[in-house]
């Protein structure tokens, strides 16, 4: 069974940095491709960015230039690096582990991590 831990987040400022990490067991995690995806109050989940086993990447237009995906084959471990962030980038992110290497259906979640920006 898949456990995937996400943890990094935290309050920032706007214009602040934070990198979250997600720790995937279970899995073998070099052949699954992996996301984050985040959650705003009264929002639906949104797509951030997802990475494949093969390290393509995809970024939703929002974060292009801010945010930035990687992973850590080694350490079982998917990073996202937030730069710049804005207060509309403040919800719950979640990662998420898919079924195939390089095309997305998720069949495990996190717990979520809140990342709240203010002032």
């Amino acid at each position: 069974q898949v456990r995937l831990v996400e943890t990094g987040g935290g309050f920032v400022q706007p214009g602040g940095s934070l990198r979250l990490s997600c720790a995937a067991s279970g899995t073998i995690f070099s052949l699954h491709a992996m996301g984050w995806y985040r959650q705003a109050p009264g929002k639906q989940r949104e797509f951030v960015a997802t990475i494949t086993s093969g390290g393509r990447i995809n970024y939703a237009d929002s974060v292009k230039g801010r945010f930035t995906i990687s992973r850590d084959n080694v350490k079982n471990t998917v990073y996202l690096e937030m730069n710049s962030l804005k207060p509309e980038d403040m919800a719950v992110y979640y990662c998420g582990h898919s079924v195939f290497p390089d095309r997305f259906a998720f069949d495990s979640w996190g717990q979520g991590t809140q990342v709240t920006v203010s002032s």
